[in-house]
């Protein structure tokens, strides 16, 4: 299932995320963020909205191999000079938003997860779910603590999709460092809509499957949708474990950086 909203509704939850993160952070600058301890609120815009004018670059064609690494720098040292940081975010959500708008339904460019539905869709979909979690990441900087799933409100379709591309999309890159060696599986499993992933964790990249695929997993996750999103991405500590403590395995080594 490489995607479950449309186009319109990821950029709508972009849209909305991105106007929460900039209330949240309005009166903020220096200080610590609590589920990115080695940010700054003031480095957690400028990261965001360097993601964001970086995928409209690939989406538009301006950005390539060639100048990906030297137009990242160049962004996100645009946003730690800005005096009205939160305008200069939704500055580039309304690119975003227009390049992939304008962008054709076969557009043919660079994405990089798994299981992902075509670039467009793709690139609104990772765009949607980058800032999301970066607005939790701006409530946990205004709350001076980690938020639970009722503090960040995030729509149970958004997190359910969310999830997907997490655990079909990310952590089953070969790169990843999610590896174990005890060979483990891993039932997740909202409590408020009818979906489950199964994950399989070895020294070998980990695999997902659609649905609870193991009737007697070595862990249990379970939780709402909500606080398996905040939870798996590491913004949460809602996720209700049963059986084997994998769950801190996962803290420990499922980290997605920019790199």
């Amino acid at each position: 299932m490489p995607a479950s909203l449309a186009l319109d509704d990821y950029l709508a939850a972009l849209n909305t995320a991105a106007t929460q993160l900039r209330d949240d952070t309005a009166a903020l600058r220096d200080e610590e963020v609590p589920t990115c301890r080695d940010w700054s609120t003031l480095q957690l815009i400028a990261h965001t909205g360097m993601v964001h004018r970086w995928a409209t670059g690939i989406i538009t064609g301006t950005i390539n191999r060639h100048n990906a690494d030297a137009a990242t720098e160049w962004f996100h040292n645009e946003g730690m000079q800005q005096d009205d940081a939160g305008a200069w975010l939704l500055a580039g959500v309304e690119l975003l938003t227009h390049a992939l708008h304008d962008a054709p339904e076969d557009l043919e460019v660079f994405f990089f997860l798994n299981d992902a539905p075509p670039p467009r869709l793709a690139w609104a979909r990772r765009q949607c779910h980058e800032t999301t979690i970066h607005a939790v990441d701006g409530l946990a900087a205004r709350l001076g603590r980690i938020p639970s799933a009722a503090d960040a409100a995030v729509e149970p379709t958004v997190a359910l999709d969310g999830i997907d591309e997490l655990l079909t999309g990310f952590v089953t890159r070969s790169h990843q460092e999610l590896r174990s060696p005890r060979p483990a599986t891993v039932v997740v499993e909202p409590t408020d809509a009818d979906r489950a992933w199964t994950l399989r964790l070895s020294d070998a990249p980990t695999s997902c499957e659609h649905g609870a695929t193991v009737s007697s997993p070595d862990s249990k996750w379970t939780g709402t949708a909500a606080q398996l999103y905040l939870g798996l991405w590491n913004r949460g500590n809602e996720i209700r474990q049963d059986g084997d403590d994998v769950l801190a395995f996962w803290r420990n080594h499922q980290q997605i950086e920019w790199n």
